[in-house]
């Protein structure tokens, strides 16, 4: 919810009074010759090169819970049928969007530029797909935790193409740099082995080094604890858990994407990483929201259409697509699923908000006329939540009355 205000809230200042919202965002509470390693210390710097570390950070502790024993991504032969979708999921719409962009702008000066933008469409927002998912399928429903996964994956995907594919344009990729990363980790290790209970040490000895090592290297600083937080102290998901534990499980021993536990699980480093972080950064989401999604009604343009007809067709096809072969090669889908849940689970995977508007903002300078085009794309890519929900009502999806697996504490793995 305050990421959608923050969306709502920065298109209303944007359209009634431009200049006093570029004022805002670009506004240097330090003075104008504060910077931090050549990037000047502005309201949208500190959102998005700052505040947005724990925000990945948060992302990087799903993937990694996913990865352990018992986690959506382990044994990995489950995995395969939702890590094919994710494969689609990235290779449908940046097709889609490389064929728009070669209709519409082959020949023409601005090709390039255009299409550096291809990544924007790769993006799902985690906490979106699921809770519209949720809705449409039911919260039983096996594609639910299908697209958890799926999203999950393709965020893990999200933040290589990130590192590897838009570095700072202003600073030349130094790659001595990273040895401040390898530093941070390796600090985290040691910090582990001694058995540190408290993860602010963690994030604030290699998260800092992580942090300069990425912003000296010229590298997204927004990524700095992604390799920090896998080497957080964590309880494996095939451990028994308490009865408290049990709780935060949605039926069928999946785990609720934010579960905050209060029991064995949650007592992990890991855990309370998450549990500790996660309201501030759901509503540090609407500030991101507003310094990002403030976009002028008249930028709308070719880009735009192109970044949302990749996001919700370009998703949909590939997802379909990919999953549809990989069961068809020996790697079923998940019991209670075939391809209408496939086509509306691709639709749901649309919703590319958050991480969308970041990369739109990476892959389109600050002076390119096409970031707030392909921004507007990202932002109408909540529009796959409605087209979602009426495919499924039209495809019969939704399935009701489904009783949960219930699956003991002894039992589970």
């Amino acid at each position: 919810m305050p990421l959608i205000l923050g969306v709502a809230l920065g298109l209303i200042a944007a359209n009634v009074n431009y200049h006093w919202y570029e004022t805002v965002v670009d506004f240097h509470p330090l003075g104008d010759h504060a910077y931090v390693f050549g990037h000047a210390l502005t309201i949208h710097f500190v959102i998005n090169g700052m505040f947005m570390c724990l925000f990945f950070g948060i992302a990087a502790k799903e993937i990694t819970e996913s990865a352990l024993p018992g986690g959506v991504l382990n044994p990995l032969r489950r995995a395969i049928n939702p890590l094919a979708g994710t494969l689609g999921g990235i290779f449908g719409p940046v097709g889609l969007y490389f064929l728009l962009t070669w209709i519409i702008y082959g020949g023409t000066d601005d090709f390039a530029a255009v299409a550096n933008g291809w990544a924007i469409p790769t993006a799902t927002d985690i906490a979106l797909a699921w809770l519209v998912a949720r809705v449409v399928f039911g919260p039983m429903h096996p594609a639910v935790n299908f697209l958890l996964l799926l999203a999950v994956a393709d965020d893990a995907i999200g933040l290589v193409i990130i590192a590897v594919f838009y570095p700072d344009p202003h600073h030349p990729v130094e790659p001595i740099w990273l040895a401040f990363v390898v530093g941070g980790m390796a600090a985290v290790y040691v910090l582990r082995r001694f058995r540190v209970r408290w993860w602010p040490v963690y994030i604030l000895v290699g998260g800092a080094l992580s942090w300069i090592g990425l912003a000296k290297a010229g590298v997204e600083p927004a990524l700095a604890l992604v390799p920090i937080v896998p080497f957080l102290p964590h309880a494996g998901h095939g451990e028994v858990q308490s009865d408290e534990a049990e709780h935060t499980h949605e039926p069928g021993g999946a785990p609720h994407p934010h579960a905050t536990d209060d029991g064995h699980h949650a007592h992990s480093v890991l855990e309370q990483f998450e549990h500790q972080l996660k309201l501030f950064v759901d509503i540090g989401l609407f500030f991101f929201a507003f310094a990002n999604a403030g976009v002028p009604f008249t930028s709308i343009g070719w880009v735009t259409m192109m970044v949302l007809a990749s996001l919700i067709v370009g998703k949909a096809i590939g997802v379909t697509l990919l999953s549809w072969l990989a069961s068809l090669v020996g790697f079923p889908l998940p019991p209670g699923m075939g391809v209408r849940h496939l086509v509306v689970t691709g639709v749901t995977a649309g919703l590319g908000l958050t991480v969308a508007l970041f990369v739109a903002g990476k892959a389109f300078p600050g002076d390119s006329p096409f970031q707030d085009p392909g921004k507007m794309g990202a932002v109408f890519s909540i529009g796959a939540a409605p087209v979602a929900y009426v495919l499924g009502k039209l495809l019969h999806v939704r399935q009701e009355g489904m009783r949960p697996r219930v699956i003991l504490p002894w039992r589970r793995g």
